[in-house]
Parts: structure tokens; C-alpha cells; sequence
């Protein structure tokens, strides 16, 4: 008779705490998402914000998205999830949902620097390297939220 062993519980990877945060693979795109997201807060409020409906929602976005993350980053660093798998969801609900606010912020900020080529060039190119950074942070957002759902 061949024997039956008990099925075995798959465990979950445990939440990395410290300074693990930074080598470990959805969790290492935080800091990232934060230096790329305040470049485009910076070039943004660097230029003379002509467009204030369209710069207005990206710096919105941009800096809300950096405030958020960097309380996210501390809280794995000092290890307020405790391990919990309600922190996971969270961590993927705000990176997907960001991405997608990212990504409208970054085509507005890309109409803004198509519209302000006419006005300055010194302003076009400082809403084209913000229009970089925010398509750039847009993908980090995605590569967060899809590496850690799939995790």
C-alpha cells in the first residue's frame, strides 16, 4: 500500500523588514518610484506653470504619490505590517491604482510640454524630462503592482 502524505501548506514569503526592503524584488522598486516621482514634482514647479489645470493634477499626483510611498517604504523598513497578508493587498491596490493616476498625470504633463514649446525653451525642456520621469515612474508603479500581485 503506498502511503499518503498530508498535503503540505504552501507558506507565504514573509514581508522584508530593514534594510531587506531594498534587496528584495516588488519592494526594491519604492525608492525608485519616490526619486523619479519627485523629479517630476521638481521640474514641474521649476517651470512658470502655464497650464495650471494640466501641472496642477500632475503635481497633485506626483507629490501625493511620493508622500504615500515614502510612509509605505518606512513602515516596511520599521516593520509595521507585522507580516500581514492585508498589508500585500494593500501594497498592490495603491501601486495599481497610482499607476493608473500616474499615467494620466504623465500624458498631461506630456500635452503641457508639446503646448509649451511655443512659449520657452528653456520650459519645454523641463516639461519634457518631467514627462520622462512621470511615464518612467508610471512604469515603476506598474512593476510594483504586478510583481507583488504575482508574488
Amino acid at each position: 500500500m503506498a502511503s499518503v502524505s498530508p498535503p503540505t501548506a504552501t507558506t507565504q514569503p514573509a514581508l522584508p523588514t530593514g534594510l531587506a526592503v531594498f534587496k528584495t524584488v516588488p519592494y526594491a522598486f519604492i525608492l525608485p518610484e519616490i526619486i523619479c516621482g519627485t523629479w517630476v514634482w521638481i521640474l514641474v514647479a521649476a517651470t512658470s506653470v502655464y497650464f495650471p489645470l494640466l501641472q496642477g493634477w500632475v503635481m497633485y499626483v506626483s507629490l501625493t504619490s511620493c508622500i504615500i510611498s515614502l510612509l509605505l517604504l518606512l513602515g516596511y523598513i520599521f516593520g509595521f505590517h507585522k507580516n500581514s497578508e492585508n498589508w500585500k493587498v494593500l501594497d498592490s491596490l495603491y501601486h495599481g491604482a497610482t499607476a493608473i493616476l500616474y499615467m494620466s498625470a504623465a500624458v498631461l504633463q506630456a500635452n503641457a510640454a508639446i503646448r509649451s514649446e511655443l512659449v520657452s525653451t528653456l520650459y519645454y525642456q523641463l516639461n519634457c524630462a518631467a514627462s520622462f520621469f512621470a511615464f518612467l515612474t508610471t512604469f515603476l508603479y506598474i512593476l510594483h503592482a504586478f510583481s507583488i500581485y504575482y508574488q
